[in-house]
């Protein structure tokens, strides 16, 4: 299964095909951007995860109004996070089209990646539990 899931990546990213630089205008590069946000969505288990948490904390906000200043630290965790999340995706179609052997180096890039969003991650909820309990607590036990 994951042989054939490689497979397809493959040829979509190869279908992509090359563009020249000199007629790429803005619009086909926020383009580009898009279906590369849009692929990873996908394809990728949890980038849907990373969308999914990203809602419950923005329905949290509404429910809890939040102030400003906790919006402005929730947005920003949450774009760095699906940021995160999309170089990792990006690092590991690279590593996959360049070998498609186990390698003990082509791992390590992989791992690392996957390691820098999980260490964001463990903080992000880290700041979502210093901002959304004093609200909980408020709400819900006095």
């Amino acid at each position: 299964m994951k042989k054939k899931c490689l497979q397809n990546k493959r040829v979509f990213l190869m279908n992509l095909g090359s563009r020249g630089k000199k007629d790429y205008t803005l619009f086909d590069a926020f383009r580009s951007a898009f279906s590369g946000i849009i692929f990873s969505f996908k394809t990728e288990r949890n980038m849907r995860i990373h969308l999914l948490a990203a809602i419950i904390v923005i329905v949290s906000g509404f429910f809890f109004s939040i102030t400003n200043v906790e919006w402005m630290v929730l947005i920003l965790v949450i774009a760095i996070t699906i940021a995160l999340e999309l170089v990792n995706t990006a690092i590991e179609n690279a590593v996959d089209l360049i070998t498609a052997q186990e390698h003990p180096v082509a791992k390590a890039a992989k791992d690392i990646a996957a390691g820098a969003v999980l260490i964001f991650c463990i903080a992000s909820v880290g700041i979502g539990l210093i901002i959304f309990i004093p609200y909980i607590i408020e709400r819900f036990f006095m």
